[in-house]
């Protein structure tokens, strides 16, 4: 397994009560990053979830009893909804404040708003309360937690990760609107790679996160990732929803290695780590 040394990082992921976020979460505590574990403050899971992670009970590693014992790694709480303007930025904020800096955000926090897949045919179905439902958490959540973050990242020089889905890439998803907000995300996490870094220069690089998740201040730029391997991630977020199956990253930080590429003055990196890339990409790195 590929291991990183993340002692004296941070990391904010939120919708990390079950599925991607904590798996995620698991792993960067067990490279001994503090996470701050973001859950709906109803939700039992949450706590529950921080409980496990300074436990060392979820760490998935034969022989690691305790993943603070080994690597200094830990996790604390932080309780808020993305999809709640002002309750969003004022969850960051505190988070930044228990931590002391930010390394890396993961905007995870997701739903599909329904139980049950909605084909395009229904529209019918498709309300203005779901979509306001979606937009609120998928699209607009990601944009408050990353705007609410970005001082701290920039001190930092670290980095945003935003699971975004295949159904924002034109794959059929639990609905059109659903399909439609992760489209949204795909985009904004472009955009924002340019608001993020001074020199504005986003690039776009498909690759795949299948060995593990994407270190803190390590970070390709407004790349977007089509599909995590099946495994823990497939399991319902923390904010009701199914699992997505896609991750699109964008950097704050600029201390990585570019990988060669294509095209002149389009930088790419490896989601895996700086220097060689080892992620199997299909398109700038080939």
């Amino acid at each position: 397994m590929i291991s990183y040394d993340l002692r004296g990082k941070t990391a904010l992921v939120t919708g990390a009560a079950s599925g991607i976020g904590f798996a995620t979460a698991r792993m960067l505590v067990l490279f001994g990053a503090t996470v701050a574990v973001n859950y709906l403050p109803d939700d039992p899971r949450g706590p529950e979830a921080v409980d496990k992670l300074n436990a060392g009970e979820a760490t998935g590693v034969p022989g690691k009893a305790a993943a603070g014992a080994n690597a200094g790694g830990k996790a604390i709480g932080a309780p808020g909804s993305v999809g709640d303007r002002g309750a969003a930025e004022r969850m960051v904020r505190q988070a930044i404040d228990d931590l002391g800096r930010l390394d890396l955000l993961f905007n995870n926090a997701g739903t599909p708003g329904t139980r049950r897949r909605i084909a395009p045919a229904e529209l019918d179905l498709v309300t203005e309360d779901l979509w306001s439902q979606l937009l609120e958490t998928n699209l607009l959540g990601v944009f408050r937690c990353s705007k609410a973050a970005a001082p701290a990242l920039k001190a930092a020089k670290g980095a945003v990760v935003n699971t975004a889905s295949i159904a924002g890439l034109g794959r059929a998803g639990s609905s059109l609107a659903y399909s439609a907000t992760k489209a949204g995300v795909v985009s904004l996490t472009q955009n924002l790679d340019g608001g993020m870094d001074q020199r504005g220069t986003p690039a776009v690089h498909r690759a795949r996160l299948a060995e593990a998740p994407l270190p803190a201040g390590r970070s390709g730029r407004g790349r977007v990732v089509p599909r995590l391997r099946r495994g823990d991630g497939d399991r319902a977020d923390d904010h009701g929803g199914r699992r997505t199956d896609a991750v699109t990253t964008g950097p704050a930080d600029r201390g990585v290695t570019p990988a060669p590429a294509r095209e002149p003055r389009v930088p790419a990196h490896s989601a895996a780590a700086a220097g060689p890339c080892r992620s199997r990409c299909r398109s700038v790195c080939g």
